[in-house]
This record gives structure tokens, C-alpha cells and sequence, in this order.
């Protein structure tokens, strides 16, 4: 477990939901990965992100479904693309992403609370 971080520490982090509008092959990155576009919806708006999801998706199913990101960090260089959010998930048994996503229908640009 990390150390113990006071609750105003927490409410700083800006976790959306967001929905994957794009995805493609990322063939320049270090390890394999997929871009994205997500949709965070009026506020936010599209973003671009990539993430090493190779192992439990495919393009095809990526497209429409919603993710949790943190939309506040800086942006950070990934090889040729700009990454605008972090998209969050777990390890699975074998330490692959799997992606986090509300078990139900909820609007775009929802916070985590």
C-alpha cells in the first residue's frame, strides 16, 4: 500500500468518464499499444491518449466504450503522440491492462466521486 495521503490530496485528481470515439495501431511505441481518442464530453472534450491494452482488446471493441481517465495531468510525450489523459486500469492475473469502466450507462465527463 502507498502512504497515506490527506482527502484534499485525492479531490486534486480529476477522474472522468469518457468515451472512445478512436482507436488505431501505435507501431511506434516501445511496447505495444494502441492510440485513442476519447470523448469527455462538452466540458472537457476529445482528448488523445495511449495505452498498452494489446493483451485484452482489440481495436474494434475499443471504439464506443467508456473508460475512466484523470484528465488534469500535463500532457506528456509518448514517442510521436502527445498524451492528454491517463486512462486508468488494474492488472489482470498476468499483470495486463484491464481497463477501468462504470458497470452501467453513465454520461460522458461523469467525475469519480
Amino acid at each position: 500500500m502507498s502512504e497515506q495521503i490527506a482527502f484534499d490530496d485525492f479531490l486534486k485528481v480529476d477522474v472522468r468518464v469518457g468515451r472512445v470515439i478512436e482507436a488505431e495501431e501505435f507501431p511506434e511505441a516501445r511496447k505495444p499499444a494502441f492510440k485513442m481518442k476519447i470523448d469527455f464530453g462538452p466540458e472537457i472534450g476529445v482528448k488523445k491518449t495511449s495505452a498498452q491494452i494489446t493483451k485484452n482488446y482489440r481495436l474494434d471493441e475499443l471504439v464506443g466504450m467508456h473508460v475512466m481517465a484523470v484528465v488534469n495531468f500535463p500532457p506528456r510525450q509518448i514517442g510521436p503522440v502527445m498524451s492528454e489523459v491517463l486512462t486508468l486500469g488494474v492488472p489482470d492475473a498476468d499483470g495486463e491492462v484491464v481497463l477501468l469502466t462504470p458497470d452501467k450507462e453513465v454520461p460522458i465527463g461523469g467525475r469519480l466521486y
